[in-house]
């Protein structure tokens, strides 16, 4: 197994992938989707939808299929033309994740019964009835981009296109489109939900899209990254160690490693660890080596404070501390390692004195229940049969081609922009978990700021936080909450 840098599932992972040989691929041969009818109950009444599960071709000039991209999608018959009824395109991330995430944890009718603070349950997995489903307020369509979940590629040279910065953007494009004119709904109110990745993609789209002449009346970014440079923690790039200073801080309040002043109030101490962040931090860091030995004491010190983590530990570690040594150094003393894309979840591992975790207790967390609800879901409730494996997160694709950022770091922000410029009515809606520590909400804040946006644009863009991780909604709280935020959300984006 080759072992390659990327960005995940819903939450910017480090997948394991095979080789270019090993990448799944196979014929494609145009069938009916299989539709069927549904029943749940939301808020004491029945609501009735019909699910289609299929899979749709991608083709190239000359009329050949180059992949299939499977889809569920979920309508309501509200007794009136479909056309008139919000549509949401939903996906996530990785690349290389699948979407079950999303599907089965917070929009979808059903839901995976995990613990309330979205802890790994016991076995066997259960899905219910999705009190914070969107299908109330908007039909959901989503979307397994190629090389995820049951989506392939008809050859490994098609793979290579599709797996891609800029490939993927247009297959999904181009999904987006067959699935519009298939279904008669250009004229829906057309609104783009993606998470981690997906955001990355999401943005790109907003802008293809509208380039194609396809307006979009919102784009929910749920956990988002937009601009890379504020998560990589390269040689030379000091801005992920400053913005990932206050999720830190969220962190140490979580599990009460962090001075009892800042013990009361978590978003009063988010606003003073933001304000140190960019200020002293953030001066201190530029400064590099002509720092003083006093200042380096005073900066470690007060990094400490809002951090947890040793004053000795910041200055071995030069005042940057990076994911990895945080999420094993805050609870070392007990022999407990805390999660990246949630650090509210923890675990524990074989090597105490490793520099990083074993794994990502968080990720532990959600693998197994998901990727068993899906496989069941989509063969017994959708009655879509096959023998191919649902590829949850990594196992599809390739080596992911940045090839479109060469020498830079990838960035959709612009294309977000751009899309604001050409359509002035469509709106945004950010959710951000306190508690992410794989697309932090300063980062977030960090790239909304830096966009050029006019201030009319910036009026248009709604931005949510949840005492959650990553996947916020698998907190229960969270997800009641998601689902309030985007209701209202969703009116406002339909309200001319």
């Amino acid at each position: 197994m080759k072992l390659l840098t990327c960005f995940a599932l819903s939450a910017l992972f480090c997948l394991a992938q095979p080789p270019a040989a090993g990448v799944p691929t196979q014929a494609y041969v145009e069938a009916p989707p299989v539709v069927t009818s549904h029943e749940i109950v939301l808020n004491g009444k029945p609501l009735r939808y019909k699910a289609t599960a299929g899979m749709m071709p991608i083709k190239n000039a000359t009329g050949e299929p180059e992949a299939g991209l499977f889809y569920v999608a979920y309508t309501v018959d509200i007794g009136e033309p479909a056309a008139n009824r919000p549509l949401c395109i939903a996906f996530n991330g990785g690349p290389g994740a699948g979407t079950l995430w999303l599907h089965l944890g917070a929009l979808g009718p059903r839901r995976i019964r995990m613990n309330d603070d979205g802890s790994l349950p016991p076995a066997p997995y259960r899905l219910e009835d999705n009190q914070g489903t969107w299908l109330d307020k908007c039909d959901l369509v989503f979307v397994d981009p190629v090389g995820t979940g049951f989506s392939r590629a008809t050859k490994i040279d098609t793979a290579r296109k599709f797996n891609g910065f800029t490939g993927d953007i247009e297959s999904v494009g181009e999904f987006i489109r067959l699935y519009l004119a298939r279904n008669n709904r250009f004229s829906s109110p057309l609104f783009l939900a993606g998470e981690s990745y997906g955001t990355t993609r999401a943005a790109g789209l907003a802008g293809a899209l509208t380039n194609r002449g396809i307006a979009l009346n919102g784009v929910m970014l749920i956990s988002s990254i937009l601009n890379f440079q504020t998560a990589r923690f390269d040689k030379g790039n000091d801005l992920p160690f400053v913005l990932f200073v206050p999720t830190y801080t969220a962190a140490a309040w979580y599990h009460k490693k962090i001075d009892s002043v800042y013990q009361k109030d978590l978003k009063a101490t988010l606003k003073e660890a933001r304000a140190f962040a960019e200020g002293e931090y953030a001066t201190a860091l530029m400064k590099g080596d002509r720092l003083t030995p006093a200042e380096r004491e005073t900066i470690a010190a007060k990094l400490s404070r809002f951090t947890g983590i040793s004053k000795g530990f910041i200055l071995q570690n030069n005042l940057r501390i990076e994911i990895g040594r945080f999420t094993k150094e805050l609870r070392r003393d007990e022999g407990i390692t805390v999660g990246r894309l949630d650090s509210r979840l923890i675990g524990t591992d074989g090597d105490q004195g490793a520099t990083t975790p074993e794994f990502d207790p968080s990720s532990a967390a959600i693998m197994p229940p998901y990727s068993h609800a899906m496989n069941q879901y989509a063969r017994e409730d959708l009655n879509y049969k096959t023998d191919s494996m649902y590829f949850a997160l990594g196992g599809g694709i390739l080596p992911w081609d940045y090839s479109a950022a060469q020498n830079r770091y990838a960035d959709t922000s612009d294309a977000l922009r751009g899309a604001f410029d050409r359509n002035p009515y469509m709106k945004v809606f950010v959710a951000n978990g306190y508690f992410d520590l794989a697309t932090p909400f300063f980062a977030t804040e960090y790239t909304f700021a830096h966009m050029g946006l006019q201030a009319k644009h910036h009026r248009n863009i709604t931005m949510k936080e949840y005492e959650a991780g990553h996947m916020m909604y698998i907190s229960v709280p969270s997800l009641m909450k998601l689902k309030s935020d985007v209701d209202a959300f969703i009116d406002s984006a339909t309200t001319r």
